[in-house]
């Protein structure tokens, strides 16, 4: 069994704000994480359900980096639940690997929008016996 260690993906909102009161946070928009990847969500539906493109800032090739389709659900804010949590997957189009990402929207004292979440990547492997380092 390998020992993962959770990375912590603090995602913060590129735009301005929404409009909305400070309460209340919103997934839908583009958003930007400390090391410049970025993504834009749009509507989330009457189910909570939304889509949109993820670009992943960090390369490993010399090609040009491209967007991502991401799609994912969020608990609708119900009564006092203005701050909802998510997931969504991501799959990339220039690797053979797919990524999960689960977590809460939050607004801050001040207004601003935050996403505080966790990734687990899967890639693909041979064989089972090299399953082992096929998650991270």
């Amino acid at each position: 069994m390998v020992q993962a260690t959770p990375f912590l993906l603090v995602l913060f909102l590129a735009l301005g704000a929404h409009g909305l009161s400070a309460e209340k946070c919103s997934l839908t928009g583009h958003w930007v994480n400390d090391l410049g990847s970025n993504m834009t969500i749009g509507t989330v539906n009457e189910n909570g359900d939304f889509r949109g493109i993820f670009r992943t800032f960090l390369n490993i090739t010399s090609n040009e980096i491209k967007g991502s389709p991401l799609v994912g659900s969020q608990h609708l804010p119900v009564q006092l639940k203005t701050q909802p949590t998510f997931g969504f997957t991501v799959h990339w189009t220039t690797a053979d690997s797919i990524i999960v990402f689960t977590g809460q929207c939050f607004v801050d004292d001040f207004g601003k929008e935050y996403l505080k979440t966790m990734w687990l990547l899967r890639s693909h492997v041979e064989s089972i016996r090299n399953d082992w380092k096929a998650t991270r």
